[in-house]
């Protein structure tokens, strides 16, 4: 066995005697704890808009689809695939897209249709199998309404779009068990989809469908390609049954594709997987997991199926590998409302979110490059709340009785989990699917951790989800939870962000789990924190040693602009960077450092930052302030004045190369005497644009 091979086995028995341990734990606190995670995938060669900043295009279809069949195959074979509507947006004319994956509890068909178990090609379509005709198609329907006890009267309608395409349109409800159609008389002008993307279903004529009836829909589409249903929107039994119905009548004919709307009773019933168009990215909705175990599986069973379909979780820049750009979110709930584990302990729920705040690692260590205040998940204390009105709500909810607390905890938190602008999905810890009666996904009594971005190995995203089951079993007993947050005033962004800090809070983290019996391997964090912040410089000379490493630069947000479609849109200044400087004292005892020509500090201990900015973006923050690189850095003995070695910086990804010529520092003017300064006295980063 190799010294890699050794090492994973360590880490994999290790991380099953502890997840062991905290389903124990939690059975014996009568606490059933679900996990769900939403992480992200591109392409391996990611071209086109939809892969950097649009949600849609041309391609991300056609991979998601691709991917669903795989998971199929390897998965859930049987599973059905719904495509329904999803999201829409400010400025975007159609709602996004959403592939569902739907199959029984114990992972059983909720219908069998007689292709299931062929091959399919690269769209996701049964490769055998013929298409009806269009006689066969409309008397497919004619054949359901007999089944269910009704005279259906399909009606035909054109496509503007597609000419050849054959549509029929049957008006079909079900309430309280019982079936009803209805006749829809439209006059032959008006027998015309809306000139939209998407199936036929979503493009029906519905302005002129008969007042006071239910807008429910079956509709049949057929052209030389294949052919589709859209069911309409019914609960759970009834749709149940309309799938089964028509499976047994379309048995001879290739499988048709699927559209609808998910049925809202279907939690305890389904399991459903969901890939989403997200901008620049492909979103996969884990389903479900009752355990650790469950996530790292489907964690797993996703990275294999992904590369055998082109997908992956990380993407190429220059020289390094960085995260897709989208999210690896983490959820935290309970099997059912009943047994949410979070309505009836608020102050469990207070200390883990005081020990987040406490521990920087777990909001900076595992994100993406993008965070602070204008990220996408910034921290409580970063957000729109005072410490004050935090500490007053958490100090309140640690007050309440016992009992179901739902409400008050939702209404007391979402209000301050929000950024500046009052997003309550942009947090570090969201909890607008916890208990929010405003918005129809919002009373799901879930936690949602979205300082999470996608990770390059399977075996990384499920350490840290280990990590974070662990902390949420220990903080269990109340002597392990933080009584107060931590004022952190100007350090969280000087120095909390830095790689050495992460690092060592980190290892405080791990050390606390491991005294109450709860170790986990710090090797797979040690790989995500030197793949997070990659060396930039090494240099030794004996015990003389220094290393610099990206670093974290939490990035300032710009006024709204307005964008194309009318709307507005919330700008980020990327182009600041930070990188930190760790130096041994051997090589603050011998060498010192210039950056642009000036002295470069170094403290007698701990670590040194400096932010510079890399590129003129526009819009952006002080448009007059020149950029920094080429950034040259020269190392000198304290007894010469001449570099002994040159180094240049042009961008992160190639890092600091050396400089064969020991030309003039193209430094700023004034005296080389003069030392660089941070914003403060005491501050550990110094800044360039002063």
């Amino acid at each position: 066995m190799t010294a890699t091979a050794a090492a994973t086995a360590t880490a994999t028995a290790t991380a099953a005697t502890t997840a062991a341990a905290l389903e124990a734990r939690l059975e014996a606190a009568g606490i059933s704890l679900t996990m769900g995670g939403e992480p992200t995938l591109v392409p391996i060669d990611p071209q086109g808009a939809e892969w950097s900043v649009a949600a849609d295009g041309p391609t991300k279809l056609r991979y998601a689809r691709a991917l669903a069949a795989e998971l199929q195959r390897v998965a859930w074979p049987g599973s059905t695939l719904l495509y329904c509507p999803g999201k829409r947006y400010d400025g975007e004319v159609n709602p996004r897209w959403a592939l569902r994956l739907i199959t029984g509890p114990q992972e059983q068909p909720v219908v069998a249709w007689p292709h299931d178990q062929v091959d399919s090609d690269s769209a996701g379509r049964a490769a055998d199998g013929g298409l009806p005709t269009p006689e066969q198609a409309e008397a497919l329907l004619h054949s359901l309404g007999t089944k269910l006890d009704l005279a259906v009267q399909p009606l035909p309608l054109r496509d503007p779009q597609e000419p050849g395409r054959r549509v029929w349109a049957v008006p079909l409800s079900c309430e309280e068990g019982r079936w009803q159609t209805l006749a829809w008389p439209l006059q032959e002008k008006l027998r015309e989809l809306i000139p939209a993307q998407g199936p036929a279903g979503l493009r029906l004529p519905l302005q002129h469908f008969p007042a006071q009836a239910l807008r429910q829909v079956l509709t049949l589409e057929l052209d030389a390609e294949g052919w589709g249903l859209f069911l309409p929107p019914l609960s759970r039994e009834p749709l149940e049954q309309l799938l089964q119905l028509l499976a047994a009548a379309s048995g001879e004919w290739r499988k048709p594709e699927l559209s609808g709307v998910l049925p809202y009773d279907t939690a305890d019933h389904w399991q459903v997987l969901g890939l989403t168009a997200d901008p620049g990215v492909l979103e996969v909705n884990l389903p479900v997991c009752a355990s650790w175990q469950a996530y790292a599986d489907w964690i797993e069973r996703l990275e294999q199926a992904g590369a055998a379909v082109g997908l992956r979780s990380w993407k190429q820049a220059c020289q390094r590998s960085e995260g897709t750009g989208g999210g690896n979110h983490l959820l935290w709930g309970g099997p059912n409302l009943e047994q949410n584990p979070f309505f009836s302990r608020p102050a469990w729920l207070v200390g883990i979110l005081r020990y987040w705040q406490h521990h920087p690692s777990l909001a900076y260590l595992f994100s993406g490059r993008s965070v602070g205040p204008a990220s996408q998940a910034p921290r409580p204390d970063e957000g729109s709340a005072s410490l004050l009105d935090l500490e007053l709500a958490h100090h309140t909810l640690e007050q309440l009785p016992a009992g179901d607390q739902r409400v008050p905890i939702g209404e007391t938190l979402r209000h301050l989990h929000a950024d500046r602008s009052g997003n309550t999905h942009r947090s570090e810890i969201s909890l607008d699917k916890f208990w929010n009666p405003a918005w129809a996904a919002g009373c799901q009594g879930l936690l949602e951790f979205r300082a999470l971005e996608s990770l390059p190995h399977h075996q990384w995203t499920s350490a840290v989800a280990l990590l974070w089951r662990a902390l949420a079993v220990r903080l269990l007993n109340p002597d392990h939870r933080p009584t107060a947050l931590r004022p952190w005033g100007e350090a969280l962004s000087d120095r909390a962000m830095l790689p050495s800090e992460l690092w060592a809070d980190l290892e405080q983290v791990l050390a606390e789990l491991a005294a109450d019996g709860l170790p986990l391997d710090p090797e797979p964090f040690r790989q995500t924190w030197a793949w997070r912040f990659p060396v930039l410089l090494h240099w030794r000379d004996g015990e003389a040693e220094l290393t610099i490493r990206q670093a974290l630069e939490p990035w300032p947000l710009l006024c709204d602009t307005p964008v194309e479609g009318g709307s507005t849109s919330r700008f980020v200044d990327s182009s600041l960077r930070r990188f930190e400087l760790i130096s041994t004292p051997a090589f603050r005892q011998g060498y010192r450092l210039q950056l642009q020509g000036r002295p470069l500090p170094l403290p007698d201990e701990g670590p040194r930052a400096v932010r510079f900015r890399q590129e003129a973006l526009f819009p952006c923050l002080h448009p007059c302030l020149a950029n920094h690189v080429p950034l040259r850095l020269d190392l000198l003995d304290n007894g010469q004045d001449a570099p002994l070695q040159s180094w240049q910086l042009w961008n992160e990804s190639a890092g600091f190369e050396a400089l064969t010529e020991q030309a003039g520092a193209p430094g700023p003017a004034g005296s080389a005497t003069t030392a660089l300064r941070g914003a403060f006295a005491t501050a550990c980063s110094l800044d360039l644009r002063l």
